[in-house]
C-alpha cells in the first residue's frame, strides 16, 4: 500500500521507520547530525520552510506538510485496509450456487 505525505510525495507503507514531529529535530544534536548526513548524502525530499513533520524510510528522508497525527491515521487506515479479508471469491461462488 502507499501514503500520500503531502507536497506530491507517495511512499510505500511498507518502507516507513519513523514519523517525528518537525520541531523535535531541533531539540536533539543526534536527530541534527542525522538530517545533516542525510543532506549532504542527498537523501532529503521536500522544503522545510512549510515541514510539520519528518518522514524516514529506507532510503530517503521527506519533509512533510502535514502533521504527524494526520500521517498516523493515514498509516493505520492502510494497516486496517490491508487487515481486512477478501470476500470476494465467497461472494461469486455463492451467487453461482443461487443460480
Amino acid at each position: 500500500m502507499f501514503i500520500h505525505i503531502g507536497n506530491d510525495h507517495v511512499i510505500r507503507s511498507n518502507d516507513v521507520i519513523a514519523i517525528i514531529d518537525y520541531h523535535l529535530i531541533s531539540s536533539s544534536t543526534i536527530m541534527e547530525e542525522f538530517m545533516a548526513a542525510a543532506s549532504t548524502e542527498k537523501k532529503l525530499e521536500g522544503t522545510q520552510e512549510e515541514a510539520k513533520s519528518v518522514m524516514i524510510t529506507k532510503d530517503c528522508i521527506y519533509y512533510s506538510s502535514l502533521s504527524v497525527s494526520t500521517l498516523k491515521k493515514r498509516a493505520s487506515m492502510i494497516s486496517t485496509i490491508s487487515k481486512l479479508d477478501d470476500f470476494s471469491d465467497d461472494i461469486k461462488e455463492l451467487e453461482s450456487e443461487e443460480v
